[in-house]
Formats: C-alpha cells, sequence, structure tokens
C-alpha cells in the first residue's frame, strides 16, 4: 500500500462523511531535503463537521492522531488545509 492510500484510508476511518483530498507534492520537492520515495510531501485538504468549535491547534491535533505516528514518520513535510463544514 503506498503512504498516500494509507493516508486516506486513516483519515476516511476518523472523518466519515468529510471531504477529503490528498495531494503528493512531493515531485516539487525533488533533490531537496527530506526526499527520497516520491511520497514525502503531502498536501491535506479536510472539511469535516468534527472540526467545528475546535482550534487550530486541536484540528491539527485530531488529524495527527488520525494518521498515527507511525505513518507520520514515514512523511517529511505535511501542509494541513482544515476547514469546518
Amino acid at each position: 500500500m503506498s503512504k498516500a492510500q494509507a493516508i486516506e484510508k486513516a483519515l476516511e476511518r476518523v472523518f466519515q462523511e468529510s471531504e477529503i483530498e490528498i495531494v503528493n507534492d512531493s515531485e516539487s520537492h525533488r533533490g531537496h531535503g527530506g526526499y527520497s520515495d516520491g511520497e514525502t510531501h503531502f498536501k491535506l485538504i479536510i472539511k469535516s463537521s468534527k472540526f467545528n468549535g475546535m482550534s487550530r491547534l486541536e484540528k491539527h491535533r485530531a488529524v495527527h492522531e488520525a494518521l498515527g505516528s507511525d505513518l507520520l514518520r514515514k512523511i517529511h513535510a505535511l501542509e494541513l488545509q482544515l476547514t469546518d463544514k
């Protein structure tokens, strides 16, 4: 399973009925630090009612918890765009 697929599976498990877009931005970082296998830099765009009433930090923590530490260790850079639904 690719990292993108693992990210999608982990997010869909927690953020059901949410709009989730996963963008692999790794190629634009080829040659930069952290680039290794073409799956190192991701942008996640999530619109979810689960974020209602959460601060920005709480939203970020919720996504990190959903992904889990094992998967996060395999990702060099993660850009998050998180909004309420």
